[in-house]
């Protein structure tokens, strides 16, 4: 039987162990889910099974920039308080490091950790039964140029490289660096602020850009407009649509009044050359979990129970 991504990801939620164990796991056992279960429990690597149907959506966010290359990871806990922790901090920011190398986040699970013996998703089982927390390293994402700068910001910092909202902005240029770090600065803090959903309009899901479209055109039908003049009345709503989620067509929040492909276009004319806002990333903690919504009443209930 074939190993699924569908199977691994469920026998990582049931078990707890890290993304190569499970697909090791699975592939001994034929793709039996209990057997996998059985398996990883033989081998040690389900002791934090009991922790894995808790909600990690605490955590941090960390970078690491390293010359034309960037990389995000986010690193996921149940509570604030072991985002405080020191090992905990030093994982999120060795994981960032590794990142650097990793072509996605799979990859990552697979690569040696340091002076562990250990790999990736490993260590990860092994922080989440030393430290007591579920954990999940649920994302990362990288950016690189060929030449120029990768710029790097983390709003509500915890440590350096640490914190809730973090971004990486990618200038592609031969323009003096100091000039691509306060440019990269400029917009990445944006960025944080704005949370846009792609670089450009190319770059948009169309099938969010056309659920767009035809609501609009509802609306606009249902305040008696005729078809061909609904649609025309949705060109113009499209446009102010672009301005709020494309980040080269937003309004800057540093200024108010600049689009940033204008404020990219006057840093190049200030710099005598050619400067290209070629991508981004930004990750915002725990953004997309459902956390855990706590019966208050059901609580007290079943402790005087």
């Amino acid at each position: 039987m074939s190993v699924t991504a569908a199977l691994v990801k469920e026998l990582r939620e049931k078990s707890g162990a890290g993304m190569m164990d499970c697909k090791k796991a699975l592939s001994e056992t034929d793709g039996d889910m209990e057997a996998a279960i059985d398996w990883l429990r033989t081998k040690g690597l389900a002791t934090a099974a009991k922790k894995s149907g808790r909600v990690a959506s605490e955590g941090l966010v960390a970078f690491a920039v390293d010359g034309t290359r960037g990389a995000l990871i986010e690193l996921n806990a149940e509570t604030d308080f072991v985002a405080r922790n020191t090992e905990f901090q030093e994982f999120a920011s060795t994981l960032a490091t590794l990142a650097l190398a990793a072509d996605d986040i799979e990859a990552l699970g697979g690569v040696d950790y340091p002076d562990t013996g250990r790999n990736v998703s490993e260590e990860l089982t092994h922080k989440i039964a030393t430290i007591g927390e579920n954990m999940s390293l649920r994302r990362m994402e990288s950016v690189s140029v060929g030449s120029g700068s990768v710029v790097s910001y983390m709003h509500n910092s915890t440590a350096p490289g640490l914190g809730r909202i973090g971004v990486l902005v990618a200038l592609e240029s031969s323009a003096d660096k100091a000039v691509l770090e306060e440019l990269g600065k400029q917009i990445a803090m944006h960025i944080a602020a704005t949370s846009p959903a792609s670089l450009s309009v190319d770059d948009l899901d169309p099938e969010s850009v056309q659920r767009e479209r035809d609501v609009l055109i509802e609306q606009a039908k249902a305040s008696g407009k005729p078809q061909e003049i609904a649609e025309k009345m949705v060109e113009g709503r499209m446009k102010k649509y672009y301005q709020e989620v494309v980040l080269l067509e937003q309004t800057s929040v540093i200024d108010g009044e600049t689009q940033i492909a204008g404020v990219v276009a006057n840093a190049a004319k200030r710099a005598g050359t050619d400067i290209e806002l070629t991508s981004f990333a930004r990750f915002n903690l725990g953004e997309g979990i459902e956390k855990e919504e706590t019966d208050f009443a059901a609580e007290v209930a079943a402790q005087l129970s």
